[in-house]
């Protein structure tokens, strides 16, 4: 199955992701193949609607992390292209899922699957490959794996809660917003990487080594993406801009300008973020006002102080092509722009 990316090929340059590929290009092959092969069911609409998510689902990164971490680790087998395939079932079905819950329309630019197939279809596949995920584990045949990525899941499906509890809510902490992202994203990185280690039975060491790389490089991912909602960048790439601010999610800039705003400010956002009372103009307020408290700013600088603990979890492994990789990966999530 080809890696399908929303941007012009054209105008697009390689990148520290594109050469951490091309490090496990070939498992990453295989990867697909039991991707393609175990999304496969009588059931005609399930193959349908997870082909349809799953071809767009952007550039493979979690499990092409499970693939480099087997490689910095050592491994020659080939049970952790299984669990690639098995990490990437599993984000599949939280975005599926994650959807509906938001009823988002788009995802990636593209019509999102509950709004092709219907919200019903979509939290029944996601159900479909979360099982299919649990079944690929099995068939790995280590206790400890299971434990990891089933965890994993439960952590995950914390974090959807969590935010449930924190949408709309402009009182919410920083603290309570970062448990949230560890959740719903770090986590699902963090197991990515640890079964890498994991499989190819190395020291506990590198093991949670692994898990700290990945725990660090998902929180500063998600800081940037939510920076991304709101920056004059996506824009020109010709993104969506502000799906957050429409859902009235609370993410750590729409914090950040809450807390340095003065009353009237704090008003704005109560409107447009607990009551969803949005007019025409208060997106680009939005911004403005993030600009004005350097809440965009500041949450690149989060970012950045969490990317700096994930390169230091890699030192303890040996000088590589895929260590150089990994830590140049860290800089690519946080200075990203699409």
């Amino acid at each position: 199955m080809a890696v399908v990316t929303n941007l012009d090929p054209k105008r697009r340059k390689s990148t520290p992701l594109d050469e951490l590929t091309s490090l496990v290009s070939q498992d990453l092959d295989s990867v697909n193949e039991l991707i393609l092969a175990n999304m496969h069911s009588s059931v005609e609409m399930i193959p349908q609607l997870a082909g349809y998510i799953i071809a767009a689902g952007g550039k493979r990164l979690r499990p092409v992390l499970t693939l480099a971490a087997a490689q910095i680790c050592g491994y020659r087998g080939d049970n952790h292209k299984m669990l690639a395939a098995v990490v990437e079932f599993i984000h599949t079905a939280t975005l599926l899922h994650d959807d509906v819950v938001d009823e988002s329309d788009l995802r990636r630019g593209l019509a999102s699957a509950n709004a092709v197939f219907g919200n019903k279809a979509s939290v029944l596949v996601g159900d479909f490959l979360f099982s299919r995920a649990f079944e690929l584990m099995v068939g790995v045949g280590s206790l400890d794996v299971l434990r990891i990525l089933s965890k994993a899941s439960a952590v995950i499906a914390e974090g959807e809660v969590l935010q449930l509890q924190t949408s709309n809510d402009t009182e919410t902490s920083e603290q309570a917003y970062l448990e949230v992202i560890k959740a719903k994203t770090a986590e699902l990185f963090a197991a990515a990487c640890r079964v890498g280690a994991v499989v190819a039975s190395r020291p506990q060491a590198e093991e949670m080594a692994l898990y700290d790389y990945g725990m660090n490089l998902g929180i500063a991912f998600q800081l940037v993406d939510d920076v991304l909602d709101y920056s004059a960048k996506q824009a020109k790439l010709g993104k969506t801009v502000g799906d957050d601010f429409r859902e009235g999610k609370i993410t750590l800039p729409i914090v950040l300008a809450f807390r340095r705003g003065n009353d009237e400010e704090r008003a704005f956002w109560r409107r447009t973020m607990e009551e969803l009372d949005q007019q025409d103009g208060d997106l680009e307020r939005a911004q403005q006002l993030m600009v004005k408290h350097s809440a965009l700013k500041d949450t690149v600088e989060r970012a950045r102080h969490y990317g700096a603990i994930a390169r230091d979890a890699l030192g303890l492994f040996p000088d590589s092509a895929v260590k150089r990789a990994l830590l140049d990966v860290i800089d690519f999530v946080i200075d990203r722009d699409y």
